[in-house]
C-alpha cells in the first residue's frame, strides 16, 4: 500500500527544495479521489500516481512536478476537477495536469488521429518540457504492470515505448530512464529473445562481478597512488536491449561487444579527466579504435564522457567512463538535470531543444500523413550524428545524412548552389553518408539556379526535403503530368 513517507524519505535522501507538507496534502487529495479504485492487476490505484511521484522525485524534478505526478489522473479518473486541483494547489500544477490530460493515450487507431497524438505531445513539450518528464514516469509504471494486460493491449504499449519514448529520452539525454524504458518494452515485445539473452548474461554474471570487483580495487588503487582525488567508481553491465541491438550487428557473438561491463570513474574537474586517462592508458592497454572524446565533441543531446576500452589483467576487454560530477548528473538525468526558467517564470529553453519547437509545428505544415511520420521517424527517432563545419561548429543530424541535408542545414542559400563537398579535407560526392566526427566543407557554385531534384533520393532531413521540392526545377515528365492534372 502507497505510505506517503517512501516519498518523503526520497525527497529528503535526494536533498529536494520542496515543501513536504503540500506533498502530504497532494498525496491525500489524490487518495481520497481514488478511493476505492482498483487497477487491472487488482491493486489499489493510488499505488500508480505514487509511484509515478517517486521516479520525479528520484529524478530531481521541483515541488510542482512531483505534485503534479501525484495528480496526474486526478480528473480523467476521478470525480475530482482540474478546477479543484487549481484551487488546492495552484495554476503551474493544474497546467501540468492539464497538459498530461490532454495528451491523452497515444494508440495505433488510424494514423490520423495517431499523428495528430503525436502533435499534442510535442505542444506539450513545447509550453513546458516538465510534461513530458510526468508522462516517462507514468509510462515507466505502467510497463512494471503490464502484465494484467491483454496480450495485444500489451504489445501496443510496448511497441509505442519503444518506438516513441524511449528515443524521445534518449534525445533528452535521460539515457538511464531511456535503458529502463527499452528493457521492459524488450520484455513484452520479444519475450523469447529477452529470456535468452538473460540466460546468458547471468551464466558468467559471477564472473564479470569479479572482474569489476577487481579493476575497481585496482584502478582506484593506481589513481589514488598517483595523487588523484576519485569521487566515484562504479560498475554497470549494458541494458539488454542495447546489447541485443548491438547482438545483431555482430551475428550474436558476444566477443564483439566490448562494452557489456563498464567502469564509471568520477573525478573532481575536466583537467582530471584527461590525467586519469593517462594513467589508466599507462597501466592498460588499451583497445586499438576504442578511444572516444565526448568531452572535446559531446554528442547531440549533451551527454559528456572520455570512453575508452582496456584489456584487463584477466585479458577480459572492459569499457572506462570518465567524467566529472556535473558530467554524470546530466549522464544520469539528462534535460531533468538543468533545465530552469527565465525571469518571468517561464521554462527556459537552450538550443538544444530547438527541435521541440519545430516539432510542434511540423504536423500544421506536413500535407501527407505518411510524410509526416516518415520524417518523425528520421528526425526524431532515429539515431543521431555529429559533424563539424571548417570553424569547429558542430552541427547535430540524424544517422546517414549527406553533405545536401548538412548544407541546408547551415542556410538555404548554400544548399541551393551546393556542387561538391569536402569530408575531412577529400573531395567527395553531395550522395555521401556522414559519420559523427566528420568536418565537413560544402563546395559552392555561385551562378547555380538552384538545387537538384535527383537530391530527393538520397537526402534525410525533412528540412533539405522541403526546400529541394519548392525551389527544385521539375523534370519534363513531372511538368507534363502536372499539365495534364489541371486540364
Amino acid at each position: 500500500m502507497a505510505d506517503v513517507k517512501e516519498l518523503l524519505k526520497i525527497i529528503d535522501e535526494e536533498k529536494l527544495q520542496v515543501d513536504k507538507d503540500m506533498v502530504r496534502l497532494a498525496f491525500d487529495f489524490a487518495q481520497e479521489a481514488h478511493q476505492g479504485k482498483t487497477r487491472k492487476n487488482g491493486e489499489p490505484y493510488i499505488n500508480h500516481p505514487f509511484e509515478t511521484a517517486k521516479t520525479l522525485a528520484r529524478y530531481h524534478l521541483d515541488q510542482d512536478t512531483i505534485i503534479a505526478g501525484l495528480l496526474h489522473d486526478v480528473p480523467e479518473d476521478t470525480n475530482k476537477t482540474l478546477l479543484d486541483v487549481r484551487k488546492e494547489f495552484g495554476k503551474d500544477v493544474a497546467n501540468l495536469v492539464e497538459g498530461i490530460t490532454k495528451l491523452g493515450k497515444l494508440k495505433y487507431r488510424g494514423i490520423e488521429r495517431y499523428l495528430e497524438n503525436l502533435r499534442k505531445m510535442f505542444v506539450a513539450m513545447a509550453s513546458d518540457i516538465r510534461v513530458i518528464f510526468i508522462k516517462f514516469a507514468d509510462r515507466l509504471h505502467n510497463l512494471k504492470t503490464l502484465s494484467a494486460l491483454a496480450p495485444e493491449k500489451r504489445e501496443r504499449i510496448a511497441r509505442e515505448t519503444l518506438e516513441i519514448y524511449a528515443p524521445i529520452a534518449n534525445r533528452l539525454g535521460m539515457w538511464q530512464l531511456k535503458g529502463q524504458l527499452e528493457d521492459l518494452s524488450f520484455k513484452h515485445l520479444y519475450p523469447d529473445e529477452y529470456r535468452g539473452l538473460k540466460e546468458a548474461l547471468e551464466k558468467n554474471f559471477s564472473e564479470r562481478s569479479e572482474v569489476l570487483k577487481t579493476m575497481r580495487a585496482s584502478i582506484q588503487a593506481k589513481l589514488k597512488k598517483e595523487g588523484m582525488a576519485v569521487l566515484e567508481i562504479s560498475g554497470r553491465t549494458k541494458d539488454l536491449w542495447s546489447l541485443y541491438q548491438k547482438l545483431l550487428k555482430h551475428n550474436n557473438e558476444m566477443r564483439h561487444v566490448h562494452d557489456i561491463i563498464a567502469l564509471r570513474v568520477v573525478v573532481p574537474t575536466v583537467a582530471d579527466c584527461y590525467r586519469a586517462l593517462g594513467i589508466i592508458h599507462s597501466t592498460w592497454l588499451p583497445l586499438p579504435n576504442r578511444f572516444k572524446d565526448y568531452i572535446a565533441q559531446p554528442k547531440p543531446n549533451g551527454y559528456q564522457s572520455l570512453h575508452t576500452t582496456i584489456f584487463c589483467d584477466r585479458g577480459k576487454a572492459l569499457e572506462v567512463q570518465i567524467k566529472t560530477p556535473e558530467m554524470h548528473q546530466a549522464a544520469e538525468y539528462g534535460i531533468a538535470a538543468h533545465w530552469n526558467y527565465d525571469e518571468r517564470g517561464s521554462i527556459k529553453f537552450d538550443k538544444t531543444l530547438d527541435w521541440v519547437q519545430e516539432l510542434s509545428k511540423w504536423r500544421e505544415e506536413a500535407n501527407d500523413s505518411k510524410e509526416y511520420l516518415n520524417s518523425l521517424k528520421i528526425d526524431v527517432f532515429q539515431d543521431r550524428i555529429f559533424v563539424f563545419t571548417p570553424k569547429g561548429d558542430v552541427i547535430d543530424l540524424p544517422e546517414n545524412s549527406t553533405p545536401v541535408d548538412f548544407a541546408y542545414h547551415i542556410h538555404t542559400a548554400i544548399g541551393d548552389k551546393a556542387s561538391g563537398a569536402r569530408i575531412n579535407n577529400q573531395m567527395a560526392a553531395l550522395s555521401t553518408p556522414l559519420k559523427s566526427g566528420d568536418m565537413v566543407e560544402i563546395v559552392i557554385e555561385k551562378n547555380r539556379r538552384g538545387p537538384n531534384r535527383d537530391w530527393l533520393k538520397f537526402v534525410k532531413t525533412r528540412a533539405a526535403r522541403d526546400k529541394i521540392k519548392t525551389k527544385a526545377p521539375k523534370g519534363i515528365w513531372e511538368t507534363i503530368t502536372s499539365l495534364r492534372a489541371k486540364g
